[in-house]
């Protein structure tokens, strides 16, 4: 039997005399393209190939244009809704929330005060008055005013009136709305007033779609 030093020398000579086995080359990674999502491989490919100083090498920048940017104006900071809910309140102060009656006519008064006719004058001129027989060329609006504030007011404006010729004005006194326990404080009184101005020839309360119980139609004297 051979001895193990032997035996191990054997193996040593075999391998030094067995060919030294071919190296291999080193495996590369594969070139994974760049990939987008939604992209075909082939349109990709084309892209990547495309020199883009070249492709717009011809294309000039537009010439700056002469028109001015104008931005629009921004709208005013105006209330228009208070404004016209404060119109509105005026305006039913003025004449009520709801139109006078307008069934009645001259000789059908349905309260004292509604017309007024100079002693001697026939009726056809409350009923052409009420129905509008002469323009009005003139109108005073005393809403808001204290009594004497109204008198004055009352008495400059038929004075004016009668200075400028006309026949034919409007009074505003209306319907006390706004007034302590909605009792009117100037309708009675204008009204009485007018009744004992002597350039006053008559006077008849409008039609509803012009004041109502609100105002007056005054018919003055001639010049």
């Amino acid at each position: 039997m051979a001895k193990l030093s032997e035996l191990k020398k054997l193996i040593d000579d075999a391998r030094a005399k067995a060919p030294a086995p071919r190296s291999m080359p080193a495996a590369t990674p594969a070139t994974v393209p760049h990939t987008r999502p939604g992209v075909p491989a082939a349109s990709r490919r084309v892209h990547e190939d495309i020199d883009l100083a070249l492709a717009f090498a011809d294309v000039r920048r537009l010439p700056p244009s002469a028109r001015a940017q104008v931005a629009p104006a921004r709208p005013a900071p105006i209330p228009r809704q208070r404004i016209a809910d404060e119109a509105n309140a005026l305006d039913a102060s003025k004449y009520g929330a709801e139109p006078a009656p307008d069934a009645w006519d001259v000789g059908q008064e349905q309260e004292p005060g509604q017309t007024f006719l100079r002693r001697g004058l026939g009726t056809d001129i409350l009923t052409k008055l009420r129905r509008g027989k002469w323009a009005v060329q003139g109108e005073l609006d005393l809403h808001g005013h204290r009594i004497d504030e109204a008198h004055d007011a009352l008495s400059d404006f038929l004075d004016d009136a009668r200075q400028r010729g006309y026949r034919c004005v409007r009074v505003i006194h209306g319907k006390g709305l706004t007034s302590p326990n909605r009792e009117p404080v100037l309708k009675g009184r204008v009204r009485l007033w007018l009744a004992h101005w002597g350039d006053v020839l008559a006077y008849c309360e409008t039609p509803a779609n012009a004041g109502g119980g609100g105002a007056v139609l005054v018919l003055l004297r001639g010049r």
